[in-house]
Parts: structure tokens; sequence; C-alpha cells
């Protein structure tokens, strides 16, 4: 073997066992950053299997030219996908007027907000506080290893910090973002905005602002604007940033 092909192989090794560790310590919160570092991994050693199978036969070199032209072909509109999703991410519009407000819900761990739940309700509560005059929905169900609804969890603690629980409108059926906005226009509707014509200020995740306004799009939503919220530790953005990509694709071709 090659000098460069033992580089490429420790290189495989460590981002296989880097990928490996990640994938198993889960408060981290990295496991699709495991994910992806195992699958580059993969792709460095069948890259190196590839080109040494090019060195002695012609098949070998066809399928390491098809090889390197699929590659191209994923990771390229990947890349322009993910610009896309930083960019919308870090586009703070919440100076724009609304009409009324969403907040998307996200895992309660028992009856407390996990991090990235409590990162959305800290930026609703001061949305709210600058905008005391508009409807919110509260949307979300519950899922597994939750206590209460991500929608209950979200009343109580903005109640708790002094928000009027007369604007508060639960939404305790959602199981997914397509159903956040689907159930929530009906209750926005019952009280009198109507999303196709009205704006409507979207609180969620920075990374996950793009993807909910598209399926709000798909939703008859006219204008929803989003309202990031960050979360705290570089890493855990880098994880989900990356994730969106892959999520916005699945999103594209099935939701």
């Amino acid at each position: 073997m090659t000098k460069r092909g033992k580089i490429q192989c420790v290189i495989a090794a460590a981002l296989a066992l880097t990928g490996a560790v990640l994938m198993t310590v889960r408060p981290w919160g990295m496991r699709f950053s495991g994910f992806l570092l195992v699958g580059l991994g993969a792709v460095l050693v069948l890259a190196l299997l590839l080109d040494r199978w090019a060195e002695t036969s012609r098949a070998g070199r066809l399928c390491r030219r098809v090889f390197y032209t699929a590659l191209t072909l994923v990771l390229v509109p990947l890349i322009i996908i993910e610009s896309y999703v930083i960019n919308v991410g870090r586009s703070d519009l919440s100076a724009l007027p609304a009409d009324a407000v969403v907040v998307l819900g996200a895992g309660v761990n028992g009856t407390q907000p996990s991090l990235s739940l409590y990162t959305r309700l800290t930026v609703a509560l001061d949305y709210l506080e600058e905008n005391p005059d508009i409807p919110v929905v509260l949307t979300g169900g519950r899922g597994y290893g939750e206590e209460i609804t991500e929608a209950q969890c979200m009343y109580d603690w903005l109640a708790a910090r002094g928000v009027d629980p007369e604007r508060l409108i639960l939404e305790e059926q959602a199981g997914n973002t397509a159903e956040n906005f689907a159930f929530s226009r009906k209750l926005l509707e019952e009280r009198g905005i109507n999303p196709a014509e009205d704006n409507v200020a979207v609180v969620t995740n920075d990374f996950h602002i793009a993807r909910s306004r598209l399926i709000a799009a798909r939703q008859g939503y006219g204008y929803a604007f989003g309202v990031p919220a960050e979360l705290p530790w570089l890493h855990l953005e880098v994880n989900y940033y990356l994730r969106e990509a892959f999520a916005m694709v699945k999103t594209w071709i099935f939701d």
C-alpha cells in the first residue's frame, strides 16, 4: 500500500472511531454527526479500494469514474442546500410586523422543556413582550418520554413568566412540523387570522427555519417568517445544521 493509501486508512479509521463515540454518547446530542463521520470513513475506504482496483482493471477504472461522478452529484446539491439553510437560519426577521405567532414544539423531558424547546421559549417570551397584542399558538403533541404535551409545557413556562394565558392557544395533537402548521391554521382561523394573507411569525430554532418556511407554504401560509432561536453550544449548532440539509431533501421529496 502506498503512503497516501496508509494515510487514507488512518483518517478513515479516525473518522469511524470518532463517529462511533458520538453515536454512542447520546447526551452530547451529536448522533447525526456520528453517522456522518462513519459514512465519510466508509467513503474513504471505498475510494481507496476503487483506486487500487482501477490500477489493474478497466472495469475498476469505469467503476471508479461512476463512483466519483455519483459522489459529486450528491455533494454539490447538498452543499447548495446547506448554504441556503444557513443563510435563512441566520436571517432574523423578527422586526417585521406579525398578525399572529406560532411557536413550534420540541422535546419535553418529563414536564420540563428540553434544551431546544427552552431556547425557543426564551426567544418567544421576548418576542411576545415586544408584540403584546397578537395571538399565539403553541403547537406540539405528546411524544415518547413526555409526561405532558409540548404545547402544555410551553403554556406552563410562558404563563409562569407573565404572559397572559388568554393569548395562548394550545394545539396538542401535532406530531410533526407539517401537522404543527396544519392544525395551527385551523385555530388561527377561529381567531380571525387568515394565514394565507396575514403575516405569521414562526418561533423555532435557527437551523429549522428554512424547512419550516417550506412546510408552512405547503400548508397554505402566505407569509410565514422565522424568529430564530440559537442553541447555546457551537457543536450542537453544527450538528443540527448538517442534519437539516438532509431533512430538507426528505421534505422536498416525501412531505
